[in-house]
């Protein structure tokens, strides 16, 4: 999986004052002030949730996050829904603005997703030694580090993305990938010290960025971050040892079929998944990137001719993989994604016919990996056991109604083991 390009600055952009934590006095003229001059302004209420900052200020408790569903039990013979996932590793906005981009998606089509947020996209170019990457010299990185601008609109993003019930989880620091000191040899001591900084980095920007008197992000990020992607899939087994002793609840940087996810390492299995690649014999992972290299190999941009057709293809294996699932065991259908411009940006319009046509679909949730989670611990193991016995794409031959119910469904009337017809 090829890194995130590094972030740029982008326009200069006033967060409004209701994504604020901070009060906003406006006069009866739309200025700070009253129509006739300056007035003295009235005291601003306390804050509904209570907000708490927490460290410097640049993250803060602020309640409960809102837009939430509560996840409830299936009841007995009730066919699961279908959940959906889009996320994207390294989460920042730069001068493409994806990031808003996709936010604004997801609200048009009743969604949340998630943000796996690259650490260093939180740390300006002139602090980078405060990164101290396992088996690297300080200061360095894959992916580079931020600007104040960049630090900005990122925040921005983050700070709606959350309020509007989106997770934010990590796609680490420095993204290392491969041999030579690439997070697939780290031990769980280094992880447990990238997973630190990736923190740290979200928990101190304003002292780092020296935007003192920007508006924090409304969450406590312990608390917040649940889960990740590795750089490249890569280092799974050791990230999982060190995200269950951290109390991480799922990862997603491995390749599964589409079946019904169980716990490895007490986390979540979450992983992305292998679906049909239309005009091929095998099946692509459910990423852009792999079918990128699958069409136009390393080379970003390829044959522009060909844009058009291999957006569809991704479209069109996604969608046949929903398909599948819908239509048979419901397993929840895992994406991911980076806010990228390659062929000419044919993935993200394909991302976004996906997202418009799955997430209005009856009976269809998209959601946080986080969501997903919450919707798992709530079931009853029996219940996730059996469906982990359906195979991809097998729908229950006797009908959800008999299989979820640990019973057989009664027979429909006049036929052998019916009840009898009343007279």
């Amino acid at each position: 999986m090829a890194a995130t390009q590094r972030i740029t600055a982008g326009a200069v952009i006033a967060a409004a004052c209701a994504a604020s934590l901070a009060g906003c006095a406006i006069g009866d003229n739309g200025s700070p002030h009253g129509a006739h001059g300056p007035r003295k302004a009235a005291p601003a209420p306390a804050p509904k949730s209570g907000v708490r900052l927490i460290g410097d200020g640049s993250t803060s408790y602020t309640g409960a996050q809102p837009h939430l569903p509560r996840p409830e039990r299936l009841k007995p013979g009730q066919k699961p829904p279908q959940f959906v996932v889009f996320s994207f590793d390294g989460a920042g906005e730069d001068s493409q603005k994806l990031f808003s981009h996709f936010r604004k998606v997801s609200k048009a089509n009743h969604a949340n997703m998630t943000y796996f947020l690259s650490g260093v996209y939180m740390l300006p170019e002139d602090k980078r030694d405060l990164y101290k990457p396992p088996e690297h010299s300080p200061g360095s990185s894959d992916i580079g580090f931020n600007d104040e601008q960049g630090i900005s609109d990122t925040v921005k993003q983050l700070r709606l993305a959350w309020l509007e019930g989106n997770e934010i989880g990590t796609h680490f620091n420095g993204h290392f990938c491969g041999k030579n000191g690439g997070v697939g040899e780290w031990s769980v001591a280094e992880w447990k010290s990238e997973i630190a900084q990736a923190k740290q980095f979200v928990k101190s920007w304003k002292t780092n960025s020296g935007m003192k008197k920007a508006s924090p992000l409304p969450f406590d990020y312990d608390k917040e971050l649940v889960g990740a992607r590795t750089p490249c899939l890569e280092g799974q087994a050791n990230f999982m040892k060190a995200a269950s002793q951290l109390g991480f609840r799922y990862d997603t940087s491995g390749v599964n079929d589409q079946i019904w996810p169980k716990k490895k390492e007490g986390l979540w299995d979450l992983s992305m998944q292998l679906v049909p690649f239309p005009g091929h014999s095998y099946e692509q992972l459910t990423m852009d990137y792999n079918f990128m290299v699958n069409q136009s190999g390393t080379q970003t941009q390829g044959d522009p001719d060909k844009f058009d057709q291999w957006g569809d293809e991704m479209r069109d294996g996604l969608l046949k993989g929903f398909d599948r699932a819908y239509d048979g065991n419901r397993a929840p259908l895992v994406i991911g994604n980076h806010f990228e411009s390659w062929n000419g940006g044919t993935y993200m319009r394909a991302l976004d016919e996906v997202i418009e046509k799955v997430c209005n679909k009856p009976e269809t949730r998209c959601v946080s990996f986080r969501q997903l989670a919450d919707w798992l611990d709530a079931q009853d193991p029996g219940t996730l056991a059996k469906l982990r016995t359906l195979n991809v794409g097998e729908a229950p031959k006797p009908g959800w109604a008999s299989f979820l119910t640990g019973r057989p469904a009664p027979a429909p009337k006049g036929v052998p083991g019916a009840p009898a017809v009343k007279q």
